[in-house]
């Protein structure tokens, strides 16, 4: 039972039934058995309009944007002002553009959704889930992509939706994010519920329990410092970089922190070829490499999990099979001859190995929880067989159980001699994991901290904001 002007978090592994919950409550899916009351009364909802005429306003964990339509066209798709029979363009964005300084957003209503960044985009969900009056917002993981400021604007948001009495549902997986705006919590696990508390009233570890049924530590891991130097960058240099040096060594976490845009996954697309630096030198093993092309870093051992798995990571509408294969397909098939046995070995090792839920290899990626899609991107490139793994964001969206299992991973993988540069937007994660840390500002990589033991969340922000020594 959800309270007027509460905001009531909603917690569970992936897979635990969360997203499936709301997709019912906003009219996405129907349920087989149960009822839904508002204000007491039962009421029937068949689909998302229905939804939207109770005032339930769903704002989505992925981002669904028409990319080819401006932010004022998204807001008011389906409901579009008119004019006589001329649509009234310029109402609607003098509105919406009211709407979005009214939200602290630094965006255009005229701006096109297909020019704006990750975070941005994710800015105009709720935006447009905010644009009509509502009784109840469900937020499924808002924050994901935003940047500190962006999620303090956020949550003066949600502050003013509550003082209007508008309830909220909130699912996150950043525990510190409960802690600081929800009122009371739920747990789902494989499905089921496991209780409902009031946030005072209730910890960290046990609500972690709650979640996955045992503990999970939250102290640093014990990764490995390194062997000989295997790739070294120099000097890196484009559009977003501005001379960037560093050096990764045999079996070490290398940690990239730093603000979003401040330069971190382009590094990361300029080694992998992606957006090939300017000028400046890339050497692997003692020689100098070009990377025109991901084709060229993957000939050269050097894998990347993108940021955005959806887009650029997995082929949603195709199968875990499919998917899982596909950097791999030299291994099973010998001219037109497919070697199934091989085929059936390679995707036994690792969806095992990094246990995904799944119905069968069959299903469709799309069909999967946002961790389970996380895991397959992750297993089509182990499957490949790198010396170099580069994670950015490999825990994005996904929940404190999967989490700890995809950490003991890159621990594993880092033990058995891999190097791994690891981009992370969350600092616990940065520390608990990396054997150095490299930080970003504005293009720029200020510092690197050749010892992690000691160093404090606070230290590094310093540098990723200020960009300079203490």
């Amino acid at each position: 039972m959800k309270k007027a002007g509460e905001v009531h978090a909603l917690m569970g592994e992936n897979g635990a039934g969360k997203s499936t919950l709301m997709k019912i409550l906003a009219g996405i899916y129907s349920c087989d058995e149960g009822e839904i009351l508002i204000h007491g009364q039962t009421v029937a909802i068949r689909d998302t309009i229905a939804a939207r005429n109770q005032g339930i306003n769903f704002i989505h964990q992925e981002i669904c944007l028409a990319e080819n339509m401006s932010i004022a066209e998204n807001l008011y798709i389906g409901m579009e002002l008119c004019s006589g029979l001329f649509l009234d363009k310029k109402k609607m964005l003098a509105i919406t553009q009211e709407h979005l300084d009214e939200l602290g957003m630094d965006l255009r209503a005229s701006d096109q959704v297909s020019s704006l960044s990750i975070a941005q985009k994710q800015m105009v969900e709720i935006a447009r889930a905010l644009f009509f009056d509502a009784k109840l917002v469900v937020m499924d993981e808002p924050t994901t992509s935003l940047t500190n400021k962006e999620v303090e604007s956020l949550f003066a948001q949600i502050e003013k939706l509550k003082k209007n009495h508008v309830a909220i549902v909130y699912i996150s997986h950043r525990m510190e994010e409960i802690f600081q705006i929800a009122d009371r919590v739920t747990v789902l696990r494989d499905g089921c519920f496991i209780g409902t508390e009031k946030i005072r009233e209730i910890d960290m570890q046990k609500l972690i329990s709650m979640m996955v049924g045992r503990e999970i530590g939250q102290e640093r891991m014990e990764v490995p410092t390194g062997g000989e130097t295997i790739m070294q960058a120099k000097n890196l240099f484009n559009r977003h970089l501005k001379q960037v040096s560093f050096e990764l060594r045999r079996g070490e976490i290398l940690g990239f922190a730093g603000l979003v845009g401040a330069g971190r996954t382009e590094t990361a697309c300029a080694v992998f070829g992606i957006d090939p630096p300017e000028s400046g030198e890339l050497i692997l093993n003692g020689k100098n490499v070009v990377h025109k092309s991901p084709r060229d870093a993957i000939r050269n051992g050097i894998v990347l999990f993108p940021e955005d798995r959806k887009k650029y990571g997995l082929i949603t509408s195709l199968s875990v099979k499919f998917n899982l294969t596909l950097p791999v397909l030299h291994q099973f098939i010998k001219g037109i001859r497919v070697d199934s046995e091989t085929e059936s070995r390679i995707i036994e090792r690792y969806a095992h190995k990094l246990a995904i839920k799944m119905a069968g290899v069959g299903q469709a990626c799309a069909g999967l929880s946002g961790g389970n899609q996380q895991k397959v991107v992750i297993s089509k490139w182990l499957a490949a067989e790198p010396s170099i793994i580069i994670l950015d964001e490999p825990t994005r969206g996904i929940d404190i159980g999967a989490k700890q299992d995809i950490y003991d991973l890159i621990k594993e993988l880092a033990d058995q001699g891999l190097s791994i540069i690891l981009i992370s937007s969350e600092l616990p994660e940065i520390l608990k994991l990396s054997s150095r840390i490299a930080v970003m500002h504005e293009g720029r990589l200020e510092k690197i901290f050749e010892t992690v033991d000691g160093i404090t969340q606070e230290e590094i922000m310093y540098y990723a904001v200020e960009g300079k020594d203490i």
